[in-house]
C-alpha cells in the first residue's frame, strides 16, 4: 500500500473558518502515524502534466482557475494565492496513485486537497477546482491503454463534476451513492447515462437515515454485480467520508466499522477483477474524529493488520431499507444483471 500525499495541500485555505481545511489531512496523518503508518508508505506527488488536465477540463476553465485571482468563486468557493498551484498538485497526486496502483498491483490512499468530484468539464464549486478522479481516469487510458476504469463516488454528495464528464462515455463506469435532495441537488435515479453512454452512469440516491444495513445491501446487491459484468481494469473510489453518521454537512448515517467493511469489500472486487488495482481518493468528510477513524481502520486492514482497528463509534441503527434498494434494482437492472 502507499499513501499518496504532500505538504503542500495543506497550504490550501478558505477565507475564514470553512469545513474543507488543511486539519482534515492533519487527522489523517496523525492517525496513521499513531500505528506507525507512514513514512515506509509514503508516495509524494508532483503537478498533474497538463495533457491529462486537458483530457478532462476545457482550456477556457483551466485559465479561469489559473487566473482567478484572491476571493470567492462561489458561496462555497474559495481561491487564494496558491489555489491554482495546489489544485495542480492534487490532480497529480490522483494520477500518481492512479498510476502506481495500475503498475505495482497494490491499493493506494490519496489524501488530496482539494477535492475535486464537483468539478466539471467547464465548471467548479463545491470546494472543487479540477476534478481529480476524473483526470486519473483518463490518465490510465491514455497512459496505460486501460479500456474500462470504474469510478465508485461514496461521498454522500453526488459528484455532479464526474458525473456529466462521463454522461456519455461508456468506457468509464460512474456509480454514485449519495443523499439525495441536498448539494448539489443532482444525481436522479432516473439519469442514466446518455448515447452510448445509457447504463453505464448508476446514481443510487438514499434518503435521510440510511446507513449501515442499507449500504451494505447496496453494496451486495447493487454494486458488486455490476462491477463484476462491468470488469474494469482499474477501480477508482471518491472517498467521501461526510456519510458517516458525525459528519456536520449530511443526514446518512454510516459507522465507522461499516464505512472500512465496504471499501474493503471494493478491494476484494478489485483483487477479482482487476489484480488488485484499486485507489481511493479522498474528497469530503469533515468530521475530524471519523476522518481519523475510517483511514486508520482501512489502512490497517491494508497493510495486514486489520485485527488492531479499534472504532469508538457504536453502530446507528439501520437494518436497511429493502424498499428502497428494490426501486434502485430495478432502475439499473434495466441494464445490468442484478
Amino acid at each position: 500500500m502507499k499513501i499518496v500525499y504532500s505538504e503542500e495541500y495543506l497550504k490550501h485555505r478558505h477565507a475564514g473558518y470553512h469545513p474543507e481545511r488543511p486539519e482534515r489531512l492533519v487527522s489523517i496523518r496523525e492517525a496513521l502515524k499513531g500505528v506507525s503508518i507512514w513514512e515506509e508508505h509514503l508516495l509524494t506527488p508532483g503537478a498533474v502534466d497538463l495533457r491529462h488536465l486537458k483530457e478532462v477540463h476545457s482550456e477556457g476553465h483551466i485559465a479561469r482557475i489559473r487566473e482567478f485571482g484572491v476571493g470567492w468563486m462561489d458561496p462555497d468557493t474559495y481561491h487564494d494565492e496558491r489555489t491554482y498551484e495546489i489544485a495542480l498538485l492534487a490532480s497529480g497526486g490522483a494520477v500518481a496513485a492512479a498510476l502506481h496502483t495500475y503498475d505495482k498491483k497494490e491499493p493506494t490512499l490519496a489524501l488530496l486537497r482539494p477535492p475535486g468530484h464537483h468539478a466539471g468539464r467547464d465548471y467548479n464549486g463545491g470546494f472543487c477546482y479540477f476534478n481529480n478522479i476524473a483526470v486519473a481516469a483518463r490518465a490510465l487510458q491514455m497512459e496505460r491503454g486501460v479500456k474500462r476504469v470504474a469510478i465508485v463516488d461514496v461521498d454522500v454528495h453526488h459528484g455532479n463534476g464526474t458525473h456529466d464528464i462521463f454522461l456519455s462515455d461508456p468506457t468509464v463506469l460512474y456509480i454514485s451513492t449519495h443523499q439525495w435532495g441536498i448539494y448539489p441537488g443532482t444525481g436522479p435515479l432516473e439519469e442514466v447515462g446518455r448515447g452510448d453512454g445509457e447504463g453505464y452512469t448508476v446514481n443510487l440516491p438514499l434518503y435521510s437515515g440510511h446507513g449501515d444495513g442499507t449500504f451494505r445491501m447496496l453494496m451486495d446487491e447493487i454494486i458488486l454485480p455490476i462491477l463484476r459484468e462491468f470488469s474494469p481494469g482499474a477501480l477508482l473510489v471518491s472517498l467521501g467520508l461526510d456519510a458517516h453518521y458525525m459528519d456536520p454537512l449530511a443526514s446518512l448515517t454510516l459507522s465507522s466499522p461499516a464505512y472500512v467493511e465496504l471499501l474493503l469489500k471494493l478491494k476484494e472486487a478489485a483483487d477479482d477483477l482487476s489484480e488488485g488495482r484499486i485507489s481511493y481518493m479522498l474528497e469530503g468528510g469533515y468530521n475530524l474524529d471519523a476522518l481519523a477513524e475510517v483511514f486508520r481502520g482501512l489502512a490497517l486492514h491494508l497493510t495486514g493488520r486489520g485485527e488492531e482497528a479499534e472504532y469508538r463509534y457504536s453502530d446507528v441503527s439501520d437494518p436497511g431499507d429493502g424498499g428502497r434498494v428494490k426501486r434502485l434494482k430495478e432502475e439499473h437492472g434495466k441494464y445490468w444483471k442484478i
